[in-house]
């Protein structure tokens, strides 16, 4: 049986690290280490995981490094032939574990088995909207404009597929290794499942289960937004000589996804106003959005459109029923999708 190393950043999140550890302890695969590792966290969260007597879990303390900083020093202290990652505010299904090894064990060509995800709000309810990815034939183009990994906390990753990116500096007075890049504080996910991609020959490949709860809170506030964009064009600024005929092709055509979806992040942070800017944005920086992905396009357009102009009472009510509709959507394609692996 595979050791996985579960590895978990922990920095202020007191309200959400209980929940989060559970869910990994009530994994069906009991094969795992839990790497919790303390970001130098200024709240009781670390006095919280300490309770935990678990001889699986181990408790690892540095200096402030930020979320990739935290994710590196967990790879370096890894045991495991699969590292899995979890946000300290997200949770895992009890299947999760089981099911990636699983996948990772019967299709030896993929090195990133992710899943989708189910959105859940800040205590911990499901808001019934899903993120639905690509799951197959994933290329860096995708990644680039879309990531269909979705989150950090949906990937289960061989240990091959680190080493085969890893890369030595010097950042906290003496050489080390690194896998993600710690000049990032925002966009470090999407930045090394493109290097993975672009760079190995690893495939990337989806579940069809949503197996992570991913946690949307009111922390995100709008100029967190454009912080996340200005870290965007740097990932693009790092690879745009090391990956020159990708960007050539694609760097406009991301851009625009990049700014759509950042768009409707505005739209689920209730600012209409700058929502409707992003799609603009989206639409002169690469108009031809509207043909690849119509829909999306359009609906993030009127989203934001009509949370500028509606009193916010009638545009919650009209917010409620396309997220019910689009939530019985997903939930049937995702039966489908499991009838059709059943039967296959």
């Amino acid at each position: 049986m595979k050791l996985v190393s579960v590895i978990v950043p922990v920095y202020n999140v007191e309200n959400y690290i209980s929940q989060t550890i559970n869910s990994i302890l009530n994994q069906t695969y009991p094969h795992f280490e839990l790497l919790i590792i303390d970001d130098e966290s200024p709240d009781s969260s670390v006095e919280i995981c300490q309770q935990f007597i678990d001889s699986r879990i181990k408790i690892i303390s540095q200096k402030n490094r930020g979320l990739a900083g935290a994710r590196n020093t967990g790879i370096r202290h890894a045991k495991g032939d699969y590292l899995a990652f979890l946000d300290s505010d997200d949770l895992w299904l009890p299947e999760k574990l089981a099911q990636h090894v699983q996948h990772l064990e019967s299709s030896p060509q993929v090195g990133v088995s992710f899943s989708r995800s189910e959105f859940i709000d800040g205590q911990g309810k499901s808001l019934g909207v899903y993120q639905m990815p690509k799951l197959q034939d994933i290329t860096p183009s995708h990644l680039l404009c879309r990531n269909p990994i979705g989150n950090g906390s949906a990937p289960v990753i061989r240990r091959q597929v680190f080493e085969a990116i890893c890369f030595q500096d010097n950042l906290h007075g003496q050489i080390e290794n690194f896998y993600f890049d710690e000049n990032f504080r925002q966009s470090e996910d999407i930045e090394c499942w493109l290097r993975i991609a672009a760079e190995t020959p690893w495939k990337i490949e989806g579940i069809g289960e949503a197996l992570t709860l991913y946690r949307v809170n009111g922390e995100g506030l709008s100029a967190n937004i454009l912080k996340q964009f200005d870290s965007w064009e740097q990932m693009i600024n790092k690879h745009r000589d090391r990956f020159p005929q990708l960007l050539a092709e694609w760097e406009n055509p991301a851009r625009a996804y990049q700014l759509r979806y950042l768009a409707r992040r505005a739209v689920r942070l209730k600012n209409g106003k700058m929502a409707v800017q992003l799609t603009h944005q989206a639409l002169a920086t690469h108009w031809q959005i509207l043909l690849s992905e119509p829909n999306r396009t359009l609906q993030t357009l009127f989203a934001a459109y009509l949370l500028k102009f509606l009193p916010l009472s009638l545009y919650q009510v009209c917010e409620f029923l396309a997220l019910k509709l689009t939530g019985i959507s997903q939930q049937f394609r995702i039966l489908r999708d499991r009838i059709v692996i059943k039967y296959a």
